[in-house]
């Protein structure tokens, strides 16, 4: 004789006891508290049909393997996938996930001197190292390695990035720059130079002797470390 079981009605989580809403949670005993799939929930706000918020938010953690740092590099398509994960949710997801790379990134950048390839890894690593694309910044700074303002100047596929080296130079005249600094991703993890990175370093340090403007390093960066060009007497 077969018995024909019901799964268990779908309770929301407005319907739970208030001890147990993350909400709540957060608000009486602090958000230190929270796992990370009720925090994630919260940013959810709502679940979908037979799921919870937290039910999704548990999916999308296992989706990033339960890595936070895994999570930074999914994109809204692979978010999309899970049922229940429209558009709008996805966004909220991605945006959460780039402030918490701006925190990471606002203590470092609080530094305002860079004397070496090493500070200049600190500075750039936060906001770099964990993009799923490759992304070309250059810092300008003074003559006393002060910086000046550091800009994103290219993003591109997962190889490669495009860089102008006129857009660089309008932006370093713009900001009296006597210096610049380069630096770039390699989503792959490797930090070996490619002939292109190297190519385009003496490019740029090329046009920078006829401007007075000095290339002081090339940094290639990834969550492994990075690389300096100067340190490697490539430049």
């Amino acid at each position: 004789m077969f018995v024909n079981v019901k799964p268990a009605p779908h309770l929301a989580m407005r319907q739970w006891p208030e001890n147990e809403k993350p909400r709540e949670k957060l608000v009486n005993i602090g958000a230190a508290a929270l796992s990370d799939a009720e925090l994630l929930a919260i940013l959810l706000h709502t679940g979908h049909k037979n799921k919870s918020a937290l039910e999704l938010a548990t999916e999308i953690l296992r989706l990033a393997h339960n890595n936070l740092s895994e999570l930074g590099k999914i994109n809204v398509k692979q978010l999309q996938q899970l049922n229940g994960m429209g558009h709008a949710k996805a966004v909220t997801v991605l945006a959460a996930m780039e402030l918490a790379r701006r925190r990471q990134a606002g203590s470092i950048h609080k530094k305002t001197v860079i004397n070496n390839g090493s500070d200049a890894a600190m500075f750039f690593k936060p906001l770099l190292a964990d993009q799923c694309h490759e992304t070309f910044y250059v810092m300008f700074l003074n003559h006393a390695n002060k910086v000046l303002r550091y800009r994103c100047m290219s993003s591109g596929g997962m190889t490669s990035t495009v860089v102008d080296p006129r857009i660089i130079f309008r932006e370093a005249l713009d900001a009296n720059a006597t210096k610049l600094l380069l630096c770039h991703n390699h989503p792959s993890g490797s930090l070996r130079p490619s002939q292109a990175d190297i190519r385009i370093t003496h490019k740029i340090k090329d046009v920078g002797l006829l401007f007075d403007i000095d290339v002081m390093d090339h940094i290639i960066v990834s969550e492994t470390g990075y690389c300096s060009l100067v340190e490697e007497g490539m430049i």
